[in-house]
């Protein structure tokens, strides 16, 4: 399989098909590259290299107990854009993998290594409630979530896909029994230590100050039934706060809509990167 080892010894898995201007995409949690499946494919018939990545202690990539935060996410997607070579390329994150695209381009997406980014579902600025942020998710859920994880993890990524993720909870939902199997399929691949502290880094980082720094176009796009990402304290704001933000909002779509709705989401990414 195709890894790279980064500074602190953790190997990370990725995939690299193709040849033209490389796309890069930055998966949610507990999930892996493979979630990208649908785009990658889409891309790849469009002429572009396309690129995923396991983040640490997920999928493919080393079952880690330390480094799971955004400094150290970010810092092995530069690593591994170094491998890579990579020039001009466009970074498309979804959920925990927004936040990351955050965190890469501004601290690391200087010197023509980035020409574009997109944030799906994301969360950034900032997911968890605090003064600062009251419109924010209560700490009591991101309690909910590691306990429930620590205490059967199995069942946890059996309900997350099957309620709120896909809207499959939703009166008169589309339910993808295949789609559920393949969330929990891949949530169970990688490590729960990671996955634990993956919580913290996705709900209490703040993002707001990378938001600021970076420079080149960035298309925010969320679906407003996100049971997940609530649509009101992530997107509009984080549109806001980018120079050269887009804000792209989908009535009714839920968190993961790069699944249930790719024929919505990818001819919007194909517009966005040839604009």
């Amino acid at each position: 399989m195709p890894t790279i080892t980064v500074q602190d010894g953790t190997e990370i898995f990725y995939k690299d098909w193709g040849t033209g201007q490389p796309i890069v995409f930055h998966h949610g949690w507990p999930l892996s590259a493979d979630d990208w499946d649908n785009q990658m494919m889409f891309f790849l018939g469009k002429g572009f290299r396309v690129i995923a990545h396991d983040r640490r202690g997920h999928g493919r990539s080393s079952q880690t107990d330390s480094g799971n935060e955004m400094d150290t996410y970010a810092a092995d997607m530069a690593a591994l854009a170094k491998h890579l070579d990579l020039k001009g390329a466009v970074h498309i994150g979804h959920s925990t993998g927004g936040g990351e695209v955050t965190r890469y381009v501004a601290q690391h997406g200087g010197g023509g290594r980035v020409a574009k980014a997109a944030i799906i579902g994301a969360v950034p600025p900032v997911m968890v409630k605090s003064d600062k942020n009251p419109g924010g998710t209560p700490i009591e859920a991101f309690d909910g979530y590691r306990a429930a994880l620590a205490a059967n993890r199995a069942q946890l990524y059996r309900d997350i896909p099957a309620g709120p993720f896909y809207g499959f909870n939703r009166p008169g939902a589309k339910v993808s029994e295949g789609v559920i199997a393949n969330w929990w399929r891949q949530g169970m691949m990688g490590g729960i230590k990671a996955h634990y502290d993956c919580i913290k880094a996705f709900s209490e980082t703040d993002f707001t100050e990378d938001l600021k720094k970076i420079d080149v176009p960035v298309l925010v796009m969320h679906g407003d039934d996100d049971q997940i990402v609530p649509y009101a304290d992530s997107a509009p704001l984080s549109a806001k706060l980018l120079k050269k933000g887009t804000l792209k909002t989908y009535p009714g779509l839920p968190h993961g809509m790069c699944t249930t709705h790719p024929e919505v989401v990818n001819p919007e990414l194909l517009a966005f990167i040839k604009a």
